[in-house]
């Protein structure tokens, strides 16, 4: 098994530190970080993968154990088909392609900060009455501030969640600004998920 020492990593390092011993081809492989968002980071990897997780927490340092998957058990779960996607099943991601769009700013326009918040309001509620919404949907810099909890804006985004958009929150920005406890919809992710969904999109909006 191979050891891997991504405390006091900074976003995306734990991730492509990971990566690397996935793409050796290595069967067994241990994290250690001291980031709960990093670990989470850490961990989706490594299952998107094909790795079994044990995750285990003492005194602050987090282990992420992975180990890979059997042919036999992958080859069952290749051959399970999909369900379609539900209006009531936030966990049921929209395939990839489609269209992606990122959000770097809490706001729309130029430098009416009110009318701009009054913009990206609408915008995200105006998405949210789509009946085919964009697959991928990616909030970085301040734009992580439109997941806050008990806002509108957080509203419309758990209704293209429940639609099935898939809502990656950059944990680097939400870090920066003390507010990953207050985030009341997606995922905390990292450079490496989000750049890597932005790239798998058949087109990507920057707003």
């Amino acid at each position: 098994m191979i050891s891997i020492d991504a405390r006091g990593r900074n976003c995306p390092q734990p991730v492509m530190m990971t990566r690397a011993s996935v793409d050796a081809g290595e069967k067994e492989i241990e994290v250690l970080l001291d980031n709960p968002v990093a670990a989470s980071n850490v961990q989706r990897f490594l299952e998107k993968n094909g790795y079994h997780i044990r995750m285990m927490d003492e005194e602050g340092i987090i282990t992420v154990r992975g180990i890979k998957k059997q042919g036999k058990e992958r080859e069952q779960k290749e051959e399970v088909k999909p369900t379609p996607l539900q209006e009531d099943a936030p966990s049921a991601h929209r395939p990839p392609g489609g269209t992606a769009l990122m959000l770097g700013s809490a706001t729309i326009g130029g430098e009416d900060a009110l009318l701009g918040e009054i913009l990206a309001k609408s915008f995200l509620g105006t998405l949210a009455e789509l009946t085919d919404p964009p697959g991928v949907l990616a909030l970085m810099n301040e734009g992580v501030k439109l997941a806050l909890n008990n806002t509108s804006s957080c509203e419309h985004l758990l209704t293209l969640e429940k639609k099935g958009v898939r809502i990656l929150v950059c944990g680097t920005c939400t870090n920066h600004f003390g507010i990953t406890a207050d985030i009341g919809v997606g995922v905390i992710s990292n450079m490496f998920e989000i750049t890597e969904a932005l790239l798998s999109a058949d087109k990507t909006i920057a707003l």
